[in-house]
């Protein structure tokens, strides 16, 4: 579904992303771990357009889209719950899943949004309140459903348990593996490696712009240099 071949990306001066080649299959949980600043959020905003790269490609369903605009790439069926959340504070939760769905025809609406509202009731009840208002965990939530409302065939989550309590990570992870067995294909950034892993297909570690390690989830979370740089064994 996605194929990243070759890629760099500068910021100025600086080599963030240093020629980076990966692969998400259709069906898959994919991720990417590794330290902040090892440049899998600068990946991430490559393949929606935020970034060019300088060198290499990326292909989504075959074709090329990172000469085309975020918006187009959006509405060729990649979704994104960005790190931080950026939800919009002063607008209501359904307002917010509203913009998520700014292009899709108005007769899907309602059950696409009756179906986001099905993953997290806590926003069905708070459909009217101010989204700045919302907790951490349940800004994420609405992050994560604003994404799926533009029914995404692939899901581009950055850092989903960045600032949350263990106990709102679980129930995030739990989540993401039910939208994965709904059909969604995912390609999750995180620093918790040790959730990333776990429910991952695949992965790779990235290091200060470049790939050092790939393989199956389970594998890595068996590997001794993982449990050395990243699970603190």
């Amino acid at each position: 579904m996605l194929v990243i071949d070759n890629l760099h990306v500068y910021y100025g001066g600086i080599h963030a992303v240093k020629g980076i080649s990966l692969k998400v299959d259709k069906g898959q949980i994919v991720t990417l771990i590794g330290a902040n600043g090892a440049g899998k959020s600068t990946t991430i905003r490559a393949i929606v357009g935020l970034v060019r790269p300088k060198v290499g490609s990326i292909l989504f369903k075959g074709q090329v889209i990172h000469k085309a605009p975020t918006h187009e790439i959006i509405r060729q069926g990649i979704g994104i719950s960005p790190e931080g959340r950026k939800i919009f504070a002063n607008l209501t939760v359904m307002e917010n899943l509203e913009l998520g769905a700014y292009h899709l025809p108005k007769g899907e609406f309602k059950e696409r949004v009756e179906w986001v509202f099905s993953l997290f009731p806590r926003l069905s009840e708070r459909k009217r309140q101010f989204a700045g208002t919302l907790s951490g965990g349940e800004q994420q939530m609405l992050s994560l459903g604003r994404a799926l409302m533009g029914k995404p065939e692939l899901l581009l989550l950055d850092e989903p348990s960045l600032g949350l309590a263990p106990l709102v990570v679980e129930e995030v992870f739990r989540t993401i593996e039910e939208i994965n067995r709904k059909g969604t294909t995912i390609l999750l950034v995180e620093q918790n490696a040790m959730a990333a892993l776990t429910i991952a297909d695949y992965a790779y570690v990235l290091e200060t712009g470049s790939i050092v390690l790939e393989g199956r989830g389970i594998d890595l979370l068996e590997d001794e240099r993982v449990k050395k740089a990243y699970l603190g064994e």
